[in-house]
């Protein structure tokens, strides 16, 4: 398989890849990262809330705060994400995809309503919990297959938010909030497909519904102050 192939065979990963990489060699040409990163569009609630930049949940999904950090996400996202796209439409991925993005930033701006974060890695847990969401429809056909997944889901969750728990710079919520979001989309397209519109439909109203809850949140605060 040539590469022309290859990138048929899986090409909203691979690009999804390619912005990542691009936007982290473009935010590494300036001496301060942190402020490169923070005006190309990182998550920061008080910006995203108040100030209506709403383009920060998309643009912070794509940018990375070092190597380590880049090239851990996009490992991730190429042996999730190949996985989830040849079992998904393409609109169901990217749905999943930029939905678990969605709440895993507004479920880290709740919990850190003063922070700035960056990273794919809400999305990407959105990714893997729409495999197992996935594979939990489809239990009964798996046989023993399916509590093999479950086993090494378990592990790699475990695994995963312990390093959230012991490395500070790293946001669990987030993950977490991608993760609930990636099993619900997961089991509900893979039970119905034509069901993609309920789940879209449904998943925008309650992000507006947070998205709402968060601003109340913000105006208290600066009510006080």
């Amino acid at each position: 398989m040539n590469n022309i192939e290859k990138f048929k065979d899986i090409p909203i990963t691979y690009s999804l890849m390619a912005v990542s990489i691009l936007l982290f060699l473009i935010s590494t040409i300036s001496d301060d990262l942190a402020e490169t990163i923070f005006v190309i569009g990182a998550l920061h609630g008080y910006s995203v809330v108040v100030k209506g930049e709403i383009y920060r949940l998309v643009s912070s999904t794509f940018l990375h705060s070092g190597g380590m950090h880049i090239i851990m996400n996009m490992l991730s996202l190429y042996i999730v994400g190949k996985m989830v796209e040849r079992l998904f439409s393409k609109i169901a991925y990217l749905s999943i995809y930029f939905i678990s993005a969605f709440f895993g930033a507004f479920t880290s701006i709740y919990m850190h309503l003063d922070g700035v974060a960056v990273g794919a890695s809400g999305a990407i847990f959105g990714l893997f919990g729409a495999l197992a969401g996935f594979v939990f429809v489809h239990k009964d056909t798996m046989g023993g297959q399916f509590k093999a997944f479950m086993k090494d889901f378990g592990m790699i969750l475990i695994i995963n938010l312990v390093i959230g728990f012991v490395v500070p710079s790293i946001d669990v919520s987030a993950h977490v909030g991608g993760l609930l979001a990636g099993i619900v989309g997961g089991f509900i397209i893979a039970k119905k497909p034509r069901f993609i519109e309920i789940y879209l439909g449904t998943s925008l109203l309650l992000l507006i519904a947070f998205y709402n809850y968060l601003y109340s949140i913000y105006a208290n605060i600066l009510s006080i102050i």
